[in-house]
């Protein structure tokens, strides 16, 4: 079946999205929509790993949210939430992502080939073989991780650019790890985050995952995997057990 192809422009989201989900009830595989400009949720829900969504545009909050399996490409940025709560897929964003990037993100993989706003990854978590991913390429702003209970972030500081200098990453971090290239200053570390120097056998993990996100935008990825790295993970298990009364 050929692709359809779908004129955003002027278009509420409710019907947008009414027209994706039919096509892919319809057995559709791929579905590319222009001049998509705020339209909001969409992809949401969606299933079928053999579905291909690409958005040219700039797609409105919560892309991809309880989504199970398609592939959402974007061609520019994305609003706030992308990954919200996602099942299995992934997301690939040619662009900037804003707030609350992968929040409570349950499986799959998000990539932001630039920069995240605040609280990217914040509750993400996993369950036996599900673990979310999240790889951004360029900075993330303050409270990265916060209260991550599972998954994988990487943080990756392309072209430049620190890969986060702003308060609170892993703030109450109990599960899951944060992986960025370089090192963050300590000042920075949340409540409960401790940060070491990632292993051999850690490096060996996350190069794979570099590798799909270089090819996923045409990037060499040999600078990426020659750098040295730094994990951020729990210091304990309840990082926030002394504001408790003891029994």
């Amino acid at each position: 079946m050929a692709a359809l192809r779908i004129d955003a422009q002027d278009l509420h989201y409710t019907p947008l999205n009414q027209q994706i989900r039919k096509a892919i009830c319809d057995g559709t595989k791929e579905i590319v929509i222009d001049n998509v400009l705020g339209q909001r949720f969409i992809g949401d829900g969606l299933r079928g790993d053999d579905v291909t969504i690409t958005v040219n545009g700039v797609p409105g909050g919560d892309l991809a949210m309880f989504m199970s399996g398609p592939t959402v490409i974007v061609h520019g940025n994305a609003d706030h939430a992308p990954g919200n709560t996602m099942n299995q897929g992934k997301v690939i964003i040619h662009g900037s992502a804003g707030d609350a990037t992968a929040h409570s993100m349950r499986g799959g993989r998000v990539y932001v080939r630039d920069d995240i706003g605040y609280r990217g990854g914040i509750h993400m978590k996993q369950y036996m073989e599900k673990r979310p991913i999240l790889v951004v390429g360029g900075s993330a702003r303050a409270f990265l991780g916060e209260y991550m209970a599972g998954g994988l972030l990487i943080v990756l500081g392309m072209n430049g650019k620190v890969p986060v200098a702003e308060r609170g990453v892993g703030s109450g971090i109990h599960g899951g790890e944060i992986f960025v290239r370089g090192k963050v200053e300590d000042k920075y570390l949340g409540v409960g985050a401790k940060q070491l120097p990632a292993t051999v056998e850690q490096m060996a993990m996350i190069h794979p995952i570099i590798e799909d996100f270089a090819k996923s935008f045409g990037i060499d990825p040999a600078p990426l995997l020659s750098a040295g790295y730094s994990r951020i993970a729990a210091a304990s298990a309840r990082p926030f057990g002394n504001k408790y009364t003891p029994e």
